[in-house]
């Protein structure tokens, strides 16, 4: 064994990589690739554990909230190899995140590989050659209490989705998942979708009107302010219900707008008031997790999860700080480096005399980190890494740099005027219009960076912060008018949330951290319960009915203030201040009478020393979770998946998707709206597609999909050979033609079953256009488009097929694609024959890479990215990782190309679920398992 050796843990390939540059040749660095073990599902659990208090959640409810842990079946080769490199190690170094991820991540690392050498806890925030060094003869010991908040998340997070979600299976739909976070994030979208479903547009007109002292150079525009000293409606007059909110104003229509600006051409206007104030704004704080996504959706376009990944990338290479973070503190290093560098590049006097500081102004903020910065002492300009950051990277790091720099820069400084000009209409009332503009005469912090308008704000109203220089001007100056107009508008609802704006929402109301923001906005929309449309989020029926449920029978699982309370119930875990076991106890089993804990060591878990984990109950006690899904009582499935839209008409949440529902009244003529004596009563229902957003489903925009569906299922004719109807309808997934078994038919059971032949219709057709003929060609479908003898002598059919994929020709085993659906009609044996004769090519069909990456560092092979069966990859030719979510094949970066084959390869060879169910693998999981003990404390060795 060589004398001195080190080994150092961390998370990421890419992370050792660039930490082992720094380190000497006596430290090997190695990654773990995140979390080597986790609690695993019960499905995967072995046999004697199912059968133990484990056997439910992975979590002994019964016994002090302990944990089964099993080291993860594609981790198993990564911890061989670790326990391989530790044999020759004389020091361990556990490196991962210092954040609770990261802690526990280096707390199972250590129950897992059981070093017999010292550990020590190396951490830190940037990682360059200085901080790593630094690092590594500054350690620490593992932190038990930072363990501890997240075993508490990820047990609270287990047992609230294990009660939770199998109420939503009953209820609503299987399959269907709840979550501490993404439940109550998916509750706030839905909110903004209700508020816009009850608004209730309003018109309103104004008058516009440019104006000039003495000619066309010193030209601007004004707005009518008053008539008669009663000041005109804007929107913000509005209620969401359309009517006005005060007495005070003039609502002006069409006629009357259209009356003042006719009369104003003809008027004489003057200047009736000039006010000029000094006009100063400040920068914005540094980044933190929050706000660097916000401003990467606004100015860059990322989703929150690319944002995120691709920080995490400038993170591990060295160029920024810790990006999981929401402090807006800067150390005293990168305040001297920030204030230094404005002034090489701005002047001395775009530097303010002293540093700028930041308090963080939102619920449950932490000042644990600094703010997400340039990494170093002295900081890289964007010029400086032009050579070695490309796409998103370089943009991303320009925009951590600008807003770094200019958070250190002087106030932007100029006036503002605002100019009310009057005159007389020829009816005698009395009008005014008035005009803002902005001079900014110094730039300060803005000649660097300026902060992005949410959506929202990027209105007309906004357009008063812009530069905008009004003419000299002074009170009683007669004026031209050069045009006057009417203007015609509608109040608009509530915007949608944008990533961004969620994000920021979240953020204010405490729910969440910076670690989670991102993977939370993602998760609702893998589960279904939030679409995009653009940059909106848009939340599905499903949602509805989701969130209905958990509010009325969950409330406060959802609610905004005890999700946050949560929250800061970990944080007093994690400083020591409260007891795992004690708070999981309350939470799972609640507590009657308040019981102990209101204000003794075993309430240590209460909410800023007053607010006690578990549920309210009438009594004043705390219901635990278990007992409120115990006591659940009756819920009508049908009701909470049922959303009124008005007039009688009601959208349901089904099995198969969401539908619209019109029941017509006893006697009432369901074709002619007639009162008869036996008039049907059954509903008409017609299928909701997922492009019509909730806010959108008007009871006219139902009536006309249920018109719709009257014409759906009509019959085109019959089949000549066995004089079945063919219908066409519209389904959930696009329009379709199928045939009409007869009862006798469709009652045959087992090996005489027989299903109905069903075929999509092609993307260029029309359900309105349908007719028999193409019916019938599209359930004729596989072709035979003819037969071909092979060189065996054999004689095989060559079919023309449509599939998941699209198109294709079948010839035995070998399948080849074609570029249209008509081909499937119109292609010939001989074209059949001459695309056979082609070298087969892998994958769908013959195309040149979407972006080639350069040679991968670890194979020296060149990394393309291609678009395969499952969507797009990258591959260097012997290892392929599918892209992740959020990664876009165009802008994807060698780096995290080379990042994808690194994890794939730790990973190992992908084995079948299946196989890990044999007695053996059980026995191994069994082995690796290891429950945490209550010498939890003593596993850290000191150096």
């Amino acid at each position: 064994m060589s004398e001195g050796r080190k080994l150092v843990i961390v998370e990421s390939p890419a992370k050792a990589k660039t930490i082992g540059g720094y380190l000497g040749k006596d430290w090997d660095v190695e990654a773990s690739v995140g979390h080597i073990r986790d609690i695993p599902t019960p499905s995967e659990m072995p046999a004697e554990i199912k059968k133990g208090p484990f056997g439910r959640f992975g979590v002994d409810v019964d016994n002090g909230f302990e944990a089964y842990y099993v080291v993860d079946s594609d981790k198993k080769k990564k911890v061989a190899e670790l326990k391989r490199l530790l044999k020759n190690a004389d020091e361990l170094y556990l490196a991962t995140d210092e954040d609770r991820e990261g802690e526990a991540i280096a707390w199972h690392l250590l129950e897992v590989l059981k070093p017999k050498v010292p550990v020590k806890r190396m951490v830190f925030h940037e990682i360059t050659k200085e901080a790593i060094q630094r690092a590594s003869t500054n350690t620490r010991d593992l932190d038990v209490a930072l363990v501890d908040a997240q075993e508490t998340r990820r047990i609270l997070d287990r047992l609230y989705g294990y009660e939770v979600s199998p109420v939503l299976w009953r209820k609503v739909k299987a399959g269907l998942s709840a979550g501490r976070v993404q439940s109550v994030a998916t509750r706030i979208v839905v909110e903004r979708e209700r508020e816009r479903m009850a608004f209730v547009r309003a018109s309103y007109w104004d008058v516009e009107g440019d104006f000039t002292p003495d000619g066309a150079s010193n030209q601007f525009t004004a707005r009518l302010t008053s008539v008669d000293g009663s000041r005109v409606a804007m929107g913000r007059d509005f209620n969401d219900d359309g009517t006005l909110k005060g007495k005070s104003v003039v609502h002006l229509d069409e006629a009357t707008a259209t009356s003042i600006a006719t009369q104003v051409l003809t008027c004489q206007v003057g200047v009736t008031s000039v006010q000029e104030k000094p006009y100063t704004r400040r920068p914005s704080a540094p980044f933190t997790t929050s706000t660097l996504q916000q401003e990467a959706s606004r100015k860059l376009r990322l989703s929150s999860k690319n944002a995120m990944r691709v920080a995490q990338r400038l993170y591990e290479n060295g160029y920024i700080t810790y990006m999981r973070t929401d402090s807006t503190t800067l150390s005293e290093a990168a305040l001297t480096a920030a204030r230094q560098q404005a002034r090489d590049l701005y002047g001395a006097e775009y530097v303010p005399q002293s540093p700028r500081l930041y308090e963080k102004k939102v619920k449950n903020a932490q000042e644990a980190h600094e703010a997400i910065r340039p990494a170093g002492d002295r900081f890289r300009t964007p010029a400086q890494v032009a050579g070695e950051l490309r796409g998103d990277e370089f943009a991303l790091y320009e925009l951590i740099w600008k807003r770094t720099v200019a958070s250190q820069m002087a106030d932007a400084r100029g006036s503002t005027a605002t100019v009310r000009l009057g005159g007389t209409l020829e009816d005698g009332r009395v009008v005014e219009f008035s005009a803002s503009g902005t001079v900014i005469t110094f730039r300060g912090f803005l000649a660097a960076y300026e902060e992005g308008r949410d959506e929202e704000r990027a209105s007309k109203a906004a357009e008063a912060e812009e530069e905008r220089r009004l003419p000299k001007l002074s009170e009683g100056v007669s004026l031209t008018v050069v045009r006057a107009e009417a203007d015609g508008h509608e109040t608009t609802p509530p915007p949608r949330y944008t990533e961004a704006t969620l994000v920021k929402a979240m953020e204010e109301k405490g729910i969440g951290r910076p670690s989670t923001y991102a993977s939370t906005v993602g998760t609702i929309q893998d589960r279904g319960y939030v679409n995009t449309r653009g940059s909106a989020l848009i939340p599905t029926w499903l949602a509805f009915a989701v969130t209905r449920l958990l509010e009325e029978h969950f409330t406060e699982l959802v609610d905004y203030d005890f999700t946050a309370s949560m929250e800061e119930d970990l944080d007093r875990i994690a400083g020591g201040d409260a007891q795992r076991a004690e708070w999981l106890k309350r939470f799972y089993f609640g507590e009657g009478d308040g019981g102990e804990g209101d204000g003794g060591e075993g309430g240590g878990a209460g909410v800023a020393a007053s607010r006690e984990p578990g549920l309210p109950d009438a009594s004043g006690g705390h219901l635990g979770l278990k007992q409120l899904v115990d006591d659940l009582g009756e819920i009508d499935a049908r009701e909470i998946s049922t959303i009124p839209i008005g007039e009688g008409i009601v959208v349901r949440v089904g099995r198969y998707g969401p539908y619209v529902e019109e029941t017509v009244p006893q006697g009432v003529d369901l074709s002619t709206g007639e009162m008869t004596d036996d008039a049907s009563t059954a509903p008409r229902r017609a299928t909701i597609n997922d492009d019509v957003a909730p806010d959108e489903m008007t009871p006219a925009k139902a009536r006309e999909l249920l018109e719709q569906s009257a014409d759906d299922g009509k019959v085109l004719g019959q089949d000549p050979e066995n004089g079945r109807d063919i219908v066409a309808k519209a389904g959930r997934y696009g329009p379709y033609v199928t045939e009409v078994l007869d009862e006798e038919t469709a009652a045959l059971k087992g090996k005489n079953k027989v299903k109905p032949r069903t075929a999509s219709l092609f993307k260029d057709m029309d359900l309105a256009t349908m007719d028999l003929e193409t019916a019938l060609k599209l359930l004729s479908l596989p072709r035979v488009v003819g037969t071909t003898t092979e060189e065996d002598g054999t004689t095989v059919e060559i079919t023309a097929q449509n599939g998941r994929y699209g198109p294709y020709l079948k010839k035995g085993t070998d399948s080849r694609s074609l570029t249209t659906e008509q081909q499937l009609f119109d292609i010939t044996l001989e074209e059949a024959l001459a695309i056979y004769a082609q070298p087969k090519q892998r994958g769908r069909a013959a195309s040149a890479p979407l972006k080639e990456l350069g040679n991968d560092p670890v194979s020296g092979r060149p990394m393309v990215v291609k678009d395969g069966r499952f969507g797009p990859y990258v591959t260097d030719g012997e290892t392929n990782s599918t892209l992740r979510k959020g990664d876009d094949p165009e802008s994807i970066t060698p780096e995290r190309g080379a990042e994808l084959l690194a994890e794939k390869r730790a990973k190992g060879p992908t084995t079948r679920k299946r196989a890990a169910k044999k007695a053996p693998a059980r026995k191994t999981a069994k082995k690796a398992a290891t429950k945490k003990t209550a010498t939890k404390k003593t596993a850290t060795k000191k150096a």
